[in-house]
């Protein structure tokens, strides 16, 4: 690729509406990409662009009437770049600038004296130093016939850095889709806001999910909090292809800061994992909020909810086992008592008898499980809680609400904390919750209600942020979606969802087209707080060349697994 070669050149645009960029003779249309990024050099800026469509145009209808013969090249040829050429729509996205000390000077002649020296000195392109520029917002555009090139390697790295810069937790997570150079996403910036990866169902979220895990775990970015729907995360999961495969948890990259906690031992035990901590959650760790969210999948009636706000004020925290062991005409007495509905009150009790499936829910606990995750978190532990069976809609919805809100409440505590005391030692560590299916905790009608949404509101306030994973964008409250600070989008094709995506992004129609035509696999597009412009991005390999990369420990070179190997062979050697 000749990076030096100019692709064409400004032919119209406005700032609103993007620029119009014919494309020179020599150049084949078919190179000219969607998502594509490249570099407009203006006379005092050069513009940073995504390309976000690609025409084709005639200089006269007489073309299109009467078109040359298949066989006749030579007429072909002639048209081309004159009679018939190509075009491209370029959405500026950044500007660098020069420091004062490079300033251009005002009149036209002198301009463009300055332009013809600095491309005979090799200057024009900006990659002598990209500390002689600085990145602008765009607020301008180039002049007419302005120059349209390839973005250089050193173009990315003054947009999006390097993966081993000492002053930023970056962390490349792909490349773009023509070019073979890292593109960084900003850590810092990732975690300080609520984040969001979508895509249709089979484009990778969960590879891209992990892929980001590992780096903030890599770089300590933020500690984590990952309720891992099908145990994806945490241990040894399938991946996705023809051949049978398997990708390592984030437990087996940094088995000295992953802790595995679980809803359902007997599963993870199947699954190769010893030293998986047990979660139970009691009836009286229960509250009505939680039996809002789930709501719709017990089947409870608005009456049903009201009633149980009047048990739980007459019986605290232990109104689940008191309702469960209430005959009919205890239930009748408290009614005429308490103001109460009988038959809402019967209808809760049969249906709260549902909890008694779950593997995981006790009438009591003699241990405060959610304690024991705390003092993970406290101690830096990056937590995964995996709930085997347990991942129907109900198991996982109740279970997640419940734990997050009592970690919430925690950290609410910390942070005032930290407000009063200005002491360094007391600001709690940034954590950040993954939770999948989100839309099923954020949608419009139990957004306002649910800690999940309030976490989303309320950003970074209390050090405690979200990760969501979801197919569905559209059924996440548009609140919600306007605080998500940075989405990593994979291909989606409902026009509904694409709509999500672009909720609260200036300037979002005009990568309409650019998610749309993402392939299914390994493509995605980023936008929003950590990165400084959007750009679509070829993913970042999860394989084994990725784990020698971040990986602290390979699992098999641990010394207690080494041990435990040798002893399960010499009890198979003695006949055991």
């Amino acid at each position: 690729m000749d990076l030096e070669r100019p692709l064409g050149s400004v032919v119209q645009g406005s700032l609103s509406q993007g620029l119009e960029v014919r494309l020179h003779p020599d150049v084949l249309v078919e190179d000219m990409r969607v998502g594509k990024f490249l570099v407009v050099r203006g006379v005092r800026s050069h513009f940073f662009c995504m390309l976000t469509d690609v025409t084709l145009g005639t200089a006269s209808s007489r073309i299109l009437a009467n078109p040359p013969e298949p066989s006749n090249t030579f007429l072909q040829d002639v048209l081309a770049g004159t009679g018939t050429y190509g075009t491209i729509a370029l959405t500026p996205m950044l500007m660098f600038t020069p420091k004062a000390e490079d300033s251009v000077p005002s009149s036209v002649a002198a301009q463009k004296a300055q332009r013809k020296a600095a491309k005979a000195s090799g200057l024009a392109s900006f990659e002598a130093n990209s500390n002689a520029v600085e990145l602008l917002p765009v607020k301008t555009i180039p002049g007419h016939f302005s120059q349209v090139y390839d973005a250089s390697e050193r173009d990315f790295r003054a947009v999006f850095g390097w993966e081993d810069d000492p002053h930023r937790r970056n962390f490349a997570i792909g490349q773009p889709i023509d070019m073979d150079v890292p593109v960084c996403i900003d850590l810092d910036r990732f975690v300080e806001r609520s984040n969001g990866i979508f895509g249709k169902s089979g484009t990778g979220k969960s590879f891209l999910t992990r892929l980001l895990l590992a780096g903030t775990i890599k770089r300590q970015a933020a500690v984590n909090l990952i309720f891992d729907m099908h145990s994806e995360y945490g241990w040894e999961a399938v991946s996705e292809g023809k051949r049978f495969s398997t990708v390592k948890g984030l437990r087996q990259l940094f088995p000295g800061q992953v802790q595995i906690f679980t809803l359902d031992p007997e599963s993870t035990k199947r699954r190769g994992v010893r030293d998986a901590q047990e979660l139970y959650i009691s009836y009286d760790q229960i509250d009505v909020e939680d039996l809002l969210l789930v709501r719709g999948e017990l089947n409870l009636s608005e009456a049903s909810l009201e009633n149980a706000i009047i048990l739980r004020n007459e019986f605290g925290k232990s109104w689940i086992n008191r309702l469960l062991t209430l005959s009919n005409e205890e239930i009748q007495e408290f009614c005429e008592t308490k103001m109460g509905s009988k038959s809402s009150i019967m209808a809760l009790q049969r249906k709260l008898t549902r909890l008694g499936d779950l593997k995981y829910i006790r009438n009591t606990c003699p241990h405060n499980y959610v304690s024991q995750i705390l003092d993970a978190i406290d101690a830096g532990k990056h937590v995964v809680i995996e709930f085997g069976s347990q991942s129907n809609m109900l198991s996982y919805m109740l279970a997640t609400n419940v734990i997050a809100r009592r970690i919430h409440a925690s950290y609410v505590k910390k942070a005032d904390k930290f407000l009063q005391s200005k002491n360094p030692a007391d600001r709690p560590q940034q954590l950040m919750i993954t939770i999948e299916e989100a839309h099923r905790f954020l949608d419009p009608a139990t957004a306002r209600q649910t800690i999940f949404g309030t976490i989303a509101r309320e950003m970074r306030k209390y050090f405690v942020t979200l990760l969501v994973v979801d197919q569905r964008p559209s059924g996440i409250d548009n609140e919600v979606m306007s605080q998500i600070g940075t989405r990593i989008t994979a291909l989606l094709n409902d026009e509904k969802d694409i709509d999500a995506i672009f909720t609260g992004v200036s300037g979002g129609q005009g990568l309409r087209s650019v998610l749309a035509k993402l392939d299914s696999k390994q493509q995605a597009l980023l936008l929003g707080h950590a990165v400084p412009m959007p750009v679509v991005v070829r993913t970042r390999p999860y394989d084994a060349a990725f784990y020698s990369e971040v990986g602290e420990t390979a699992w098999e070179e641990m010394p207690d697994l080494a041990v435990f190997k040798a002893a399960e062979a010499a009890k198979a050697d003695l006949g055991f």
